[in-house]
């Protein structure tokens, strides 16, 4: 994450088709984008799973994760965010990336749990960083595992604040690789065997 020309907050896409190409941001209350570290420790763990899959992009905010799977090759990603200016600024980096062509993501502006309440087809990587002490995690994590929203062979990538502790088989989900950085925990996990 760097400061702009103009002063405004810009990310940068760490691989793939768009590799190094910097992007602006709002900078909304509790939006926080993916450090590049981490952003390159998942998307080195999703290496095989990410050609051609279909994405969530749950609590999109600078949509610095959307971004990285689009340029790594997704064939769908649905950015959710809640913020109109976000979600505005989602829309135009989206433009800058693809140019007129058909376009291989959508952005939704509606809360996190509204568009849950939709049942969308399910997904093959759900993408999960939601604000911070806020107790949204287990109830999204309900409303994805009530509705079926993840593939048989799907994965969730999810962050919470470190001093958190879930018990992810409460959701018949294991995990498959897990990491730390500062006072964050990502865990990347599969569906459970039961």
């Amino acid at each position: 994450m760097a400061k702009g020309r103009k002063g405004g907050s810009r990310l940068r896409i760490i691989g793939g088709e768009w590799r190094s190409r910097q992007l602006p941001f709002v900078e909304v209350p509790g939006l926080r984008p993916t450090p590049d570290r981490v952003r390159e420790t998942l998307f080195n763990w999703l290496q095989g799973d990410i050609v051609n899959a279909r994405c969530l992009d749950l609590f999109a905010g600078s949509g610095a994760i959307a971004f990285e799977a689009l340029s790594r090759r997704a064939a769908e990603v649905v950015l959710v965010e809640k913020h109109a200016r976000a979600a505005q600024q989602l829309r135009d980096n989206l433009q800058l990336l693809e140019g007129q062509g058909e376009s291989r993501a959508k952005v939704v502006n509606l809360d996190a749990m509204k568009y849950l309440q939709q049942s969308p087809e399910p997904f093959d990587l759900i993408f999960l960083d939601p604000p911070y002490r806020k107790g949204f995690l287990p109830l999204v994590l309900d409303q994805i595992t009530d509705q079926g929203l993840l593939t048989d062979r799907g994965l969730i990538y999810l962050e919470h604040e470190s001093e958190e502790s879930f018990d992810w088989l409460d959701w018949n989900l294991e995990i498959k690789k897990q990491s730390k950085a500062g006072q964050v925990s990502g865990f990347l996990l599969e569906p459970g065997t039961t």
